[in-house]
């Protein structure tokens, strides 16, 4: 096969990245305007001094502003609700900052400020799949964990839980943030759990988007220098007191904002597929579902493809993944195919990360989570998994 072969790249907002860089931030929004909608999480920024100092730049570079606050995954109601209150405001741009879920969130609503209809005209699968119209007021991005990439993103991911949930995007390409201001300093105040499960969403968003279907010379030289930087920094950044936390962060953050270029380029793989329904489903942290699956996706992917696809170039991918993260070298492809799925296996095991039934998942939901996970990021696995394969890989982390 053509590495070579025709690709596309997706828009990408201007990224400015590096410690202390959310000093910049007044600045750049003073550039869209004085009026500032700005989309923030509940309370961890505002318990630190960067939150004080923020606002005192703000008021300082003449930045009116109104805030936004989301506590957990966004919902369309959450969202509806902030469209509704805050259309006509006339806002020259709306400032995520925050997680995944406050960047998601503030996408959508920067994207329905101006229209003011529901989310759920345009949220697929669930939605009433009218076209996306636009226009979409400038958006700037702010990511203050390490994980989800949404800063590089179209989609906004929202949710709904419990029986009948869902977990679906609102993506459009005007939804791209103007401005990624990346700094890695924020990182500090991030619990190690925290660390722990945003870090293995950006990890997995990097492997799987390596081994895509679509993926191109592009994204892979972003995965994996992605990964490089992840296997770098990852346990400077989550052991507590490591004196080389700060690097850490920086190499994590890097990470996650190349996560969020790869997955918006290529897409994903079969953890990311299964992480839709079991996040609706269940009350399970996005980042915990890549943890604790990313592992057992991966020897199943890599069964799978040796039995029914030996010369897929995922194989060979999956090998240099294993070389590139143990820094091993390994008597043959297979034996670094295996020394990937083993590495993966430890870190799971030394994070502790939780099995599903901690989150009320049992035996008889497999089928269920399995029937809703063929959509988005399913078709872009190296291969179609079968329904027992799913089914296995899922019982294999009850």
């Amino acid at each position: 096969m053509n590495p070579y072969r025709s690709f596309q790249v997706a828009r990408l907002p201007e990224i400015r990245f590096g410690s202390g860089c959310l000093d910049e931030l007044p600045a750049v929004l003073a550039g869209y305007g004085r009026r500032v909608l700005l989309v923030t999480g509940r309370q961890s920024l505002q318990a630190t001094p960067r939150w004080s100092n923020l606002v005192a730049a703000l008021a300082e570079a003449g930045i009116e502003w109104q805030q936004v606050t989301v506590a957990g995954e966004p919902s369309p109601e959450l969202v509806d609700a902030a469209v509704a209150v805050h259309h006509g405001a006339q806002f020259d741009v709306v400032a995520g900052v925050g997680g995944g879920s406050v960047l998601d969130a503030a996408k959508a609503i920067a994207g329905l400020l101006l229209p003011g209809n529901s989310v759920l005209d345009h949220l697929e699968g669930v939605g009433r799949g009218l076209p996306y119209a636009g226009p979409a007021v400038p958006f700037v991005a702010v990511p203050t964990t390490a994980g989800t990439g949404s800063e590089a993103t179209k989609n906004a991911v929202l949710s709904r839980h419990g029986p009948d949930g869902f977990k679906k995007s609102f993506r459009d390409n005007r939804l791209v943030a103007e401005v990624a201001i990346v700094d890695p300093g924020l990182l500090d105040s991030c619990p190690k759990a925290l660390i722990a499960a945003n870090g293995m969403d950006a990890f997995t968003q990097l492997l799987e988007s390596y081994v895509s279907l679509r993926a191109s010379p592009f994204t892979d030289a972003l995965a994996s220098s992605g990964m490089q930087a992840f296997r770098d920094g990852f346990w400077q950044a989550w052991t507590e007191g490591d004196p080389l936390a700060q690097q850490g962060y920086q190499k994590i953050a890097y990470a996650s904002l190349c996560s969020g270029i790869t997955l918006a380029q290529c897409g994903l793989g079969s953890v990311h597929g299964l992480a839709s329904p079991l996040g609706a489903y269940f009350p399970i942290p996005h980042g915990v579902v890549c943890g604790t699956l990313v592992a057992a996706a991966t020897r199943v992917n890599i069964r799978a493809l040796r039995a029914r696809a030996p010369d897929s170039p995922a194989l060979r991918k999956y090998a240099e993944a294993g070389i590139l993260l143990s820094g091993r070298m390994y008597a043959s492809e297979g034996a670094a195919q295996d020394g990937l799925v083993d590495l993966l296996d430890d870190w799971t095991e030394r994070l502790a990360l939780p099995r599903l039934n901690a989150y009320g998942m049992r035996a008889d939901d497999i089928e269920r989570v399995v029937a809703s996970c063929r959509g988005g990021s399913m078709q872009t696995n190296p291969l179609v998994l079968t329904d027992d394969e799913l089914a296995g890989l899922l019982h294999a982390r009850l």
